[in-house]
């Protein structure tokens, strides 16, 4: 750990400035860093990153002097995590400048419950420190983690996270929260490593959990070997700099987890635009803590330097892209309301579904109109809206549309971002509510779907209630629902289930259409219907093929 001779100097350097010493040494026993601090304290400045690899030891090892005699400290237990050090050495200087004994802490490869995390070993006498091998004592701790990551078959590994929730909310609700977090994290590839609840009164500004339960999280990463953090709440820029520059792990929330699975799952033009314009407006005011050697280079007192400079620049070419998108995503509205014209003429009234993510939508679509929309059993499985024909056995054709699903407390970037597609909905004459009756919560999910079609202004639309996954429900529970919310049962994968749906479906347009459908919509101008027929997905491609329930 340290030669006599050295802790000796150490301990006597120490007594006579009256300060506490300590050295960082890598495992080839070079001093890396020498350190001075106060009476009680030692400051470590920023060190340069781990050596790679998740599950790593940074490869170097603090010792330092105590001048009272004093024990390791809490303070340098935290160091030990959060920097990720190979050990953490104290040496005890006795009232004559003498080194005394050395304490040596370590982390401990697998954790428990009941246990803190590391490990204090007893006291050596500072005369006999070679009686501690530290070569092995590393070697040995380094084998021990790497034994405890899970075994990842070739070619099928799948980034793991600590999924980590910070809330006052009941335990109940934080667990509903954290188990669809899990789920988005399914969605997007990442395994769970470990799920993580604190509940406090008070967040922390800073961190937005408690320090100490950080340097639980950040030991449990070393030990799992993960080296991702998601939280469950929105962080702000300087909490995700805070976190980050503690626990040198990568740390995104919520809303950039959702933005990540938009980016994989978006197929068309339109959707691919909505995304990047969300990613942009998320990334904007946390531009300036993406490269730390930026905020280095200035140029003088009251001058602007380059890295300040190159930052502005960055902002400004955001902007501009984002711009850019606006004005795209406003010829896409222009060819939504020229599709929109055509179905009016064809006097065609539109069904729009909707419905909480993964709630069953674009399997009943397909089912409905036997087509083959892409179905996934994750959330966000579908992003563009995706529109077919569908004539009821009464010779009554509708359009039938399936959209984005909803989610509680969705981002108000991809609100923004994604409201040409949601104007898809603002077309429809009748909202088909799709709700999996199945989950325990769907009440929850219900009352989420309704607060954004609020938002949206869309709470006034005549709306049929669809209860899904039927089959997996007791009929005793099924029928209180469906008496309580005045709902139709059905299970989408089943086709012998629809016919009170479709039966509905027919009651409402034909409601609709003695109400004076389509005589209170305005027709199209002539030169919107020059223009749509170039621009129509429905007509040329996506509803090429009608189905007929009849």
């Amino acid at each position: 750990m340290i030669s006599t001779d050295l802790a000796r100097d150490l301990a006597h350097l120490s007594f006579e400035s009256g300060r506490q010493l300590g050295l960082l040494v890598g495992r080839d026993g070079v001093v890396e860093m020498i350190l001075v601090g106060g009476p009680r304290s030692l400051f470590i400045p920023d060190l340069p990153k781990s050596r790679g690899g998740r599950g790593r030891l940074r490869g170097l090892r603090l010792v330092h002097t105590h001048l009272q005699g004093e024990p390791v400290s809490q303070d340098d237990l935290m160091d030990l995590v959060f920097l990720r050090l190979d050990c953490m050495a104290s040496i005890r200087v006795d009232s004559h400048g003498g080194a005394t004994d050395l304490e040596v802490a370590h982390i401990l490869p697998a954790g428990g419950e009941d246990q803190p995390g590391w490990e204090v070993l007893p006291l050596l006498p500072c005369h006999d420190a070679d009686a501690l091998d530290f070569q092995q004592l590393v070697q040995s701790l380094e084998e021990e983690l790497e034994r405890n990551r899970p075994a990842i078959r070739a070619g099928m590994e799948e980034e793991r996270a600590l999924l980590v929730s910070v809330t006052s909310a009941g335990r109940e609700e934080a667990q509903a929260s954290m188990d669809e977090l899990v789920e988005l994290a399914h969605a997007g590839g990442i395994e769970a490593a470990e799920t993580i609840i604190q509940r406090q009164r008070e967040i922390n500004p800073k961190y937005l959990i408690g320090k100490g339960k950080l340097s639980e999280i950040a030991l449990n990463a070393l030990q799992r070997g993960v080296d991702l953090l998601i939280f469950d709440q929105e962080l702000n820029p300087s909490q995700v700099r805070s976190i980050t520059d503690t626990t040198e792990l990568r740390v995104i929330d919520r809303t950039q987890l959702i933005l990540d699975i938009f980016a994989q799952r978006a197929q068309s033009r339109e959707g691919k635009i909505q995304v990047e314009m969300a990613q942009l407006k998320y990334l904007l005011p946390r531009l300036g803590m993406k490269d730390d050697a930026l905020s280095r280079l200035t140029g003088g007192i009251g001058a602007r330097g380059p890295g300040e400079t190159k930052l502005e620049i960055n902002r400004r070419r955001i902007k501009d892209r984002i711009a850019h998108l606006e004005n795209q995503l406003q010829t896409v509205r222009k060819n939504r309301t020229q599709r929109h014209s055509r179905r009016l003429r064809k006097e065609a009234p539109i069904i729009s579904i909707v419905g909480y993510t993964n709630a069953g939508k674009s399997t009943l679509l397909n089912t409905l109109t036997q087509s083959g929309v892409f179905v996934e059993n994750k959330l966000f499985a579908t992003l563009d809206p995706t529109s077919r024909r569908l004539r009821f056995p009464r010779e009554i054709e509708v359009i039938i549309t399936d959209t984005v699903g909803f989610i509680r407390d969705l981002p108000q970037d991809l609100m923004d971002a994604f409201g040409a597609t949601l104007e898809e909905l603002n077309d429809a004459d009748l909202l088909l509510h799709v709700v999996d009756i199945s989950n325990d919560r769907f009440e929850e999910q219900m009352a989420a779907v309704g607060r954004i079609l609020r938002q949206l202004e869309l709470d006034g639309k005549p709306t049929l209630l669809v209860f899904n996954k039927m089959d997996r429900v007791e009929p005793e529970y099924l029928a209180l629902q469906l008496h309580r919310h005045e709902g139709v049962a059905i299970s989408a994968l089943s086709t012998h289930t629809l016919e009170p749906l479709i039966l509905a479906l027919q009651d409402r347009v034909e409601a609709l259409m003695g109400e004076g459908w389509p005589s209170a919509l305005t027709a199209p101008d002539e030169e919107g219907a020059e223009e749509e027929a170039e621009t129509d997905e429905i007509g040329e491609d996506e509803n090429s093929e009608e189905a007929d329930l009849s």
